[in-house]
């Protein structure tokens, strides 16, 4: 056997020879690398050790492959669904409060800034309509869109994606049982004024005190999650249908 021959049979040898044909910048970023049989021809490997070190590649994360399709340059993109899924399963309600604690209230203070009478109208609206759910699953809906309602009225969409995100983390079924169960008739009661004191602020273009209520309001729903999980056996915490049907006029009020 010849030293060639030797060399075109070495994964190793294959390995430094696509680690200089990545590196001299002959392929772009999510470029796709020519077929294998064309590949190995081109740099003098053989197609075994050229597998064997396309693999230790794709392990540093310096290509990746789709069957069907071919080798790309570069790490893996991530899905957006499957990346969010991944992080829901490595956080937990805690740090998401300890997030919207630190975006939401800035965002309730841009809005105060920048929201148009068009805005403040529609964040009424969707406060009123919060108030008035009849079910959790309602509350959950209009709750939602009324706190992303402020984060696009406060006119920045770098940080209306990051609030976007952590939206779409809060939907895991797990956690809105969990939000349920922390919702009393008090509780209720407070959020719904709590609400109408961020709108109010932000209506009269107060942006630290819509900042401040905003603040007050999630601090609320972080004290009434803590205490849901650190004390999960506790009834009187949650919020039946017929608890909901007991106080839509009084959150219709707000009182």
């Amino acid at each position: 056997m010849t030293k060639i021959e030797t060399l075109s049979d070495s994964s190793n040898f294959a390995l430094g020879r696509l680690r200089a044909l990545l590196d001299d910048g002959r392929f772009a970023a999510d470029q796709r690398l020519p077929p294998e049989r064309v590949l190995a021809t081109q740099i003098g490997i053989g197609r075994r050790a050229l597998r064997r070190a396309l693999e230790v590649l794709e392990a540093e994360g310096r290509i990746w492959r789709h069957q069907g399709k071919g080798t790309f340059v570069g790490p893996r993109p991530v899905d957006p669904q499957t990346g969010l899924e991944e992080l829901s399963s490595r956080t937990n309600p805690l740090e998401v409060m300890d997030v919207r604690l630190e975006i939401e209230p800035i965002l309730a203070r841009l809005a105060a800034l920048r929201a148009s009478n068009g805005d403040v109208e529609r964040l009424l609206h969707l406060a009123e309509k919060t108030a008035s759910s009849s079910d959790a699953d309602g509350y959950e809906l209009w709750d939602s869109a009324l706190h992303r309602a402020i984060a696009e009225a406060a006119g920045n969409s770098l940080l209306l994606a990051v609030f976007d995100m952590v939206d779409r983390i809060r939907q895991d079924v797990n956690w809105q049982v969990l939000r349920e169960r922390a919702r009393s008739k008090d509780r209720l009661s407070r959020y719904v004024e709590q609400h109408r004191r961020v709108i109010a602020a932000i209506s009269q273009r107060e942006a630290h005190a819509a900042e401040r209520a905003m603040r007050e309001h999630l601090e609320l729903v972080r004290q009434s999650l803590l205490t849901v999980m650190t004390r999960p056996a506790q009834p009187d915490g949650s919020l039946s249908q017929n608890d909901f049907n007991d106080t839509k006029d009084e959150l219709r009020h707000g009182t």
